[in-house]
């Protein structure tokens, strides 16, 4: 997965002046007023409805409104996409189907609507909408405007020929081999550091290729030992090579090497309606639809098991 990178406002006046498109007010209510019920069908997943105590949590306003309008920049799969070729107002995607199935969970209605890449921010500070969403990673520069809830994680995988031949489990098992990597990708980067860090007399000998999916037929072919890229592309790029290569499991590093966290952004101002929502996810992680979700769309390898807020690692 490429880091998909946002534009930030770095106006301080901008940041305070702004208030979320859900609204200024954002108590929660007391356990007593009633809540919307909201269901959802998540195909191969089944239903997903609203819990009473959880709607609570959501601030009045939005919880008022019913509704939550949230902003998204389609294709970039498996997060997002478009259901149907053509269309640029329905949406598909492992980010869509989690994200619709917290709010149900949450007695709201959320709307998707398809935004240039480089607006997201902006326009989430100016309350054109209320959330981002679709594989966005949480790095610690863009909290300076958004509060993100982190629902995966996904770090570097290591892909090798088919039975791991050379027992490659972990990032340590790389020094003194040939390693593929896209060329100017993080991958490049980190490992030409671990290499000088941590491989003394046996250096991981890195070979750059333009695109990774060059990289993966240099590791088909015998040209190296393995293919160094992010961890949610290779989950695809493994099921598609008809046994001819697999991707190593390190139970250290579950979701790969120097995994960072994708997150659901929402204005920095709004951390109680972030914070609802990252109860929403939780109780979707506990009661499994979120596992079936990540397996709807084979990606159970970058799943957590606690939701959090604002873990970027860089």
């Amino acid at each position: 997965m490429r880091i998909r990178q946002l534009a930030l406002t770095t106006a301080a006046t901008a940041l305070l002046a702004v208030t979320a498109g859900c609204g200024g007010d954002s108590s929660t209510a007391a356990s007593g007023p009633e809540v919307a019920t909201v269901s959802v069908t998540i195909e191969g997943v089944g239903e997903v409805t609203t819990d009473a105590e959880l709607a609570r949590k959501v601030p009045a306003a939005v919880r008022d409104r019913g509704t939550l309008t949230v902003a998204t920049n389609a294709p970039y799969e498996p997060f997002i996409d478009f259901k149907e070729e053509g269309r640029t107002d329905e949406f598909k995607g492992l980010d869509h189907d989690l994200f619709q199935a917290a709010s149900a969970r949450l007695g709201i209605k959320a709307t998707f609507s398809q935004q240039p890449f480089d607006g997201l921010v902006p326009g989430l500070q100016a309350a054109k909408y209320d959330a981002i969403v679709g594989g966005i990673t949480d790095k610690k520069e863009r909290q300076q405007v958004a509060t993100f809830v982190d629902y995966s994680a996904s770090g570097t995988g290591f892909l090798v020929r088919t039975g791991n031949p050379l027992g490659v489990r972990t990032v340590a098992d790389l020094c003194g081999r040939k390693v593929a990597v896209q060329k100017a990708s993080n991958q490049s980067t980190n490992l030409a550091a671990y290499s000088k860090s941590s491989c003394a007399g046996r250096a991981v000998e890195i070979k750059e290729y333009p695109e990774n999916p060059q990289a993966v037929q240099a590791l088909i072919a015998g040209n190296v030992d393995v293919v160094a890229a992010t961890k949610v592309n290779l989950v695809d790029t493994a099921a598609t090579l008809s046994g001819k290569a697999e991707l190593v499991d390190d139970p250290s590093a579950p979701n790969g090497w120097l995994a960072s966290p994708n997150g659901f952004g929402f204005l920095k101002a709004n951390k109680e309606l972030a914070e609802a929502y990252r109860a929403a996810v939780q109780s979707l992680i506990d009661d499994g639809t979120y596992t079936r979700i990540l397996a709807q769309w084979k990606q159970e390898p970058i799943a957590i098991k606690q939701a959090t807020i604002d873990q970027a690692i860089d």
